[in-house]
């Protein structure tokens, strides 16, 4: 398989004083038992920007995603090599405090999940356990992020009603406003629109547009439009290898090898 990799340019590229890199691997692998199923991936991911990683499902996109916030940890038999270059420091270590830095790297997942507890307690639920105790504070807290992942006017009068009461769409946002609670650096999406209809995948795509002022945001999607109208870059994933990673109007128009081509235009495979 031709591969066109530019990751070691972006990252002279990224640090020219110009760009800041929020976050990189340098020849990261993933491995479950036996079976290798990321190869080497070195990505630098630019602060304040929306990176894509697109690929056909079991093309490691989404393993490599979980690997940034050490969520594979938790998969029995998994090896990860290679270093995440977080602030200086490598969060694939053996001495870095995972629970600390998930504070900065938060996470959303695919199928929306929130707890089973009201609109109010699934905001002030982490700040709470790291400490949190003071009402105003809290108060303040459930109504930026709720505003940020703009679903504070239509909640703002049952915060204390279930969140479990809300649409898909709706829980999804409140997922998103939960994971930037804590106020973290980077937020990784894993195909967070992908059971959301059309109009409330509209709505997500908007909460993040207006994030990424904020937040260095990296997503996962099989939803080739939602790659264009919404990321500053794109990574291509195939097999477990990142084969093109550019920014998204070069990988949509001008492609450099032949496989990204056959992807963002449907004829893959």
């Amino acid at each position: 398989m031709e591969k066109y990799d530019r990751s070691q340019r972006y990252l002279k590229e990224l640090d020219d004083g110009q760009h800041e890199i929020a976050l990189s691997t340098d020849d990261l692998h993933v491995s479950y038992g036996t079976k290798e199923a990321i190869h080497g991936v070195s990505l630098a991911f630019e602060r304040f920007k929306i990176t894509a990683l697109i690929g056909a499902s079991g093309s490691g996109k989404s393993t490599y995603l979980r690997s940034l916030n050490r969520m594979n940890d938790n998969i029995f038999g998994t090896k990860v090599t290679g270093k995440i270059m977080y602030r200086g420091l490598d969060v694939n270590s053996n001495d870095i405090d995972v629970y600390e830095m998930r504070k900065h790297i938060g996470m959303v997942f695919q199928q929306p999940n929130p707890f089973a507890k009201s609109i109010y307690d699934n905001i002030t639920f982490a700040p709470k356990r790291h400490g949190e105790r003071r009402k105003a504070a809290l108060d303040e807290m459930v109504e930026t992020t709720l505003k940020q992942a703009g679903l504070w006017e239509q909640v703002k009068d049952d915060l204390h009603q279930s969140a479990l009461a809300l649409s898909g769409g709706q829980q999804q946002r409140l997922c998103i406003a939960r994971a930037i609670a804590m106020q973290p650096d980077i937020l990784l999406l894993d195909e967070p629109a992908s059971v959301l209809d059309p109009i409330s995948t509209a709505t997500v795509e908007d909460t993040l547009l207006q994030l990424k002022e904020h937040y260095t945001i990296i997503i996962v999607t099989h939803n080739m439009q939602q790659a264009g109208r919404i990321s500053d870059y794109t990574a291509f994933f195939h097999l477990g290898d990142a084969l093109e990673y550019d920014e998204t109007r070069k990988i949509f128009t001008r492609p450099k090898i032949k496989a990204t081509e056959d992807y963002v235009s449907g004829h893959f495979g």
